[in-house]
């Protein structure tokens, strides 16, 4: 399991699906590679990125977010993955 968290942070995007962003402690970013990739968004700022082997730039977060958005400083997004409430 790559993460596992109880304490999301949800951030609601016009045209886009919820996104959850959890805090890095329920991430397990040893298995984690750092990317080169950064992405610019108006409404959030400079995005980084990490890898997993065979899924590169998997997870992106904010090291120093745009001040609206501010709570999700250096909490870890992942693209399309399996979630399980409960």
């Amino acid at each position: 399991m790559l993460a596992e968290s109880r304490r999301p942070l949800l951030l609601h995007e016009t045209g886009l699906p919820v996104r959850y962003y959890l805090p890095p402690q329920d991430v397990r970013t040893d298995l984690l590679t750092a990317s080169d990739t950064h992405t610019y968004c108006p409404f959030k700022g400079t995005a980084s990125y990490w890898s997993l082997p065979g899924a590169p730039d998997l997870v992106w977060y904010y090291p120093d977010p745009k001040a609206e958005v501010a709570e999700i400083k250096d909490h870890l997004c992942f693209y399309e993955v399996e979630t399980v409430t409960g």
